[in-house]
């Protein structure tokens, strides 16, 4: 059994990792870019450890969840070897 730290809105880098957890690489940078607040929202609020509330997110946490999803992404990507 496992316990994990409640998780809040302004807990951008855990909700990102728990995105690209559920999501993997099934969504690239572009993609995340395009996905829809309503949607993006619905996904954090059904991460098991979430205990923010609905009506606790706004417009800029939304937009530093998405940033920090794709940092998030890239960091899992594999690294090509410079010169080749």
């Amino acid at each position: 059994m496992s316990f994990e730290l409640p998780i809040h809105w302004n807990d951008y880098e855990d909700i990102a990792m728990k995105l690209y957890e559920r999501f993997g690489d099934d969504f690239n940078e572009s993609k995340i870019y395009r996905i829809r607040f309503t949607d993006l929202h619905k996904w954090i609020l059904e991460i098991p450890s979430f205990v923010g509330k609905a009506e606790e997110s706004n417009e800029g946490h939304l937009e530093m969840i998405q940033s920090t999803w794709v940092y998030e992404w890239r960091d899992n990507q594999p690294q090509t070897p410079k010169g080749a």
